[in-house]
């Protein structure tokens, strides 16, 4: 995967004109009006030069849900592991 900030990577060879993104665990902070949600140790793909990291979009579509639910009952912080929020997918 070539990334979309740096254009290129890391690889054994030095820089990649390809790029290399690997896969890596993040955490994702979500924050809307007065609620924050924050979801740790997430599988993504991160880029080795820019950092950028990259969510597929089912992963994507459970946090905003979660993220809309919460803001909706009104729940301030919400700090979750990876596994509690994909068991709702």
């Amino acid at each position: 995967m070539k990334c979309a900030i740096c254009k290129h990577g890391i690889c054994k060879h030095g820089i990649c004109k390809h790029g290399i993104c690997e896969p890596g665990n993040i955490a994702v902070t979500l924050e809307r009006e007065s609620t924050t949600v924050v979801i740790k140790q997430i599988t993504a793909i991160v880029c080795n030069t820019s950092g950028e990291e990259y969510l597929n979009e089912e992963i994507t579509d459970t946090f905003l849900s979660i993220a809309e639910y919460d803001v909706k009952v009104g729940i301030l912080e919400d700090i979750r592991g990876c596994r509690i929020a994909c068991a709702s997918i």
